[in-house]
């Protein structure tokens, strides 16, 4: 694993693969309909230290591994790439802005994972951005949804 501390390190870094078998590359090259309609990378790329209620198997982040991905520069180039192409998705898909969703739970999940390893401030910049999002398209995302999302930013 060329000095990873875990398997989800190791696929942030750049030098591993998913449980489905994908390394990063190939996720940040998905189209906007594979991130739609695929359901066991959002794990991969925004881990979090419990399990999964969504996808069995899927990673669950310890502390020694999010140490070693917080202090490798490779593992949050490559976690800040994915937040970049979940961006993009969010700002060129509209499918998301309606009162439930399931992109609803990967924002949380994204918020979370990018607060506690890369930082609050790249954490808060996605949350307003997605906001945003949301109130121009009238604000159709439930409250449920939204107040998750701002517990996500607070750990």
């Amino acid at each position: 694993m060329s000095g990873a501390t875990g398997p989800i390190h190791a696929f942030l870094a750049g030098h591993g693969r998913d449980g489905s078998g994908r390394s990063l590359a190939d996720v940040l090259a998905f189209d906007d309909a594979r991130i739609e309609g695929v359901h066991d990378f959002i794990q991969w790329c925004f881990p979090l230290p419990e399990a999964s209620r969504a996808v069995s198997g899927a990673p669950v982040l310890t502390g020694t591994e999010a140490r070693a991905i917080r202090d490798d520069p490779r593992a949050l180039d490559g976690l800040r790439a994915m937040l970049d192409r979940m961006r993009r998705f969010y700002a060129e898909t509209d499918g998301w802005l309606r009162p439930y969703d399931h992109n609803h739970l990967r924002i949380t999940r994204i918020l979370a994972a990018v607060r506690t390893l890369v930082g609050p401030s790249d954490a808060d910049a996605f949350h307003r951005f997605v906001c945003e999002r949301n109130a121009q398209a009238g604000a159709p995302i439930n409250a449920d949804s939204l107040a998750f999302w701002r517990r996500a930013l607070q750990g």
